[in-house]
């Protein structure tokens, strides 16, 4: 277990005067200031050290934290003057949190579930997620590294029981803050090989060391609930992209006759496999098959497959607005070559995590493919993350996925 020590003082140390008319955004309680919109560093304050943020009239803003390596030069703890960021500001926000959650009933669907989302939560980069007696956390810019010890001193104080803690700080936000990527208990137990959690009546093996995210897709909960409540019954079902069976399973459980789980990795179809087991279906209503997507779509269409229900939840296509014009040409191969797979009447439910991708240019986007396919595409439900992910209004880049239930019938 790793021996998290705090840092001192919670006053500010030093200062960030922004470029004229930069304090718009921070005005709209926006949380971001980017390097291009700072004017001068006042002091000298060392990275995950709160500093204030004036304009250029030299008007007080908002408390921060410094990352001198970022882009996002300072991200905003506080906009009341008089609060100082230290442990007891982190635990009140720390306990609004779980009051949120508590009133949103999550914990009476499932044992795994997100505490805390970052900036739509007043914990900038910031992300903890439950996985039953253990957490799962992330901390991804230099100010959340830099309370990291407090955070998790607030957690163990805010919820008894807890077996341990443990960093899933591994992805590339944080080399864009300058800090190493860094996964390890760092309180309590370590968490077991496999751990068991519940969601609406399923019941899966995560593991929170090695798994996706922070171990499970916990922001597709709802549409995973969703999914349960469409013609199931005796369907034959495609869960593409499946990782640990998730949407499939949920399939299964809603009566399907058979479901094919389609992934990249070995390992996530052994995964949904022993998932699968672990609930008590049948093997004759699975087929387990790794591959690309793309070229296996290709392959079921030349041999003439189809499927009266589609998943497509692939992997992130655009983390950049550099990268949405190729992203957009991908989400609409893979959704073209779904929607030649359906049978009449079938139903696509169909995904992107792309924050970039923008609701109305993904709608455009499967509506394109849709009529290349010959489909008109009917919208029944539209999805984003599950509510323990908010997002606030005064964040919009908190939104990140977009869904669609459509049904698919011939054009007339």
């Amino acid at each position: 277990m790793s021996v998290l020590s705090n840092p001192g003082s919670g006053s500010c140390r030093g200062q960030i005067i922004l470029q004229p008319g930069r304090e718009k955004s921070l005005l709209r309680r926006h949380p971001w200031v980017f390097s291009g919109a700072v004017k001068a560093v006042v002091g000298s304050p060392q990275s995950g050290e709160s500093i204030d943020l004036l304009s250029s009239d030299g008007s007080w803003l908002a408390k921060a934290a410094y990352s001198p390596s970022s882009q996002i030069r300072a991200r905003v703890w506080s906009f009341q003057a008089q609060e100082v960021i230290g442990p007891e500001f982190f635990r009140r926000r720390l306990a609004l949190c779980l009051s949120c959650r508590e009133a949103m009933g999550i914990a009476t669907k499932s044992n795994a579930y997100r505490l805390v989302h970052g900036e739509a939560d007043g914990l900038p980069a910031c992300v903890v997620d439950r996985y039953g007696d253990f957490l799962s956390c992330q901390f991804l810019s230099a100010g959340a590294e830099y309370w990291k010890a407090s955070i998790v001193a607030a957690l163990q104080d805010l919820l008894p029981g807890l077996r341990g803690i443990y960093e899933r700080s591994d992805n590339d936000s944080r080399s864009r803050e300058g800090l190493p990527l860094s996964t390890a208990c760092i309180w309590g137990e370590e968490p077991p090989d496999e751990l068991l959690i519940h969601e609406n009546g399923l019941q899966f093996l995560v593991d929170l060391r090695h798994g996706h995210k922070t171990g499970f897709y916990l922001d597709q909960r709802d549409s995973r609930l969703a999914l349960g409540t469409a013609a199931c019954e005796q369907a034959e079902v495609l869960d593409c992209c499946c990782y640990s069976g998730g949407f499939g399973l949920r399939a299964l459980q809603a009566g399907a006759k058979r479901v094919t789980f389609l992934d990249a990795a070995e390992k996530s179809l052994d995964w949904a496999g022993r998932n699968a087991t672990l609930n008590g279906f049948a093997a004759g209503r699975q087929e387990f098959i790794r591959g690309d997507l793309f070229q296996l779509l290709r392959t079921f269409r030349d041999s003439r497959r189809s499927f009266d229900i589609i998943i497509l939840d692939p992997p992130k296509f655009a983390d950049t607005q550099a990268r949405l014009e190729k992203a957009a040409r991908g989400y609409k191969d893979i959704n073209l070559l779904a929607c030649k797979l359906l049978r009449p009447g079938g139903q696509l439910f169909t995904f992107s995590c792309s924050a970039a991708m923008t609701p109305e240019l993904f709608r455009k986007v499967i509506g394109d493919a849709a009529r290349d396919a010959g489909q008109e595409a009917l919208v029944l439900q539209t999805f984003t993350q599950a509510p323990d992910h908010p997002q606030s209004l005064n964040f919009p880049e908190g939104h990140y996925l977009t869904g669609l239930q459509l049904l698919l019938r011939p054009q007339g």
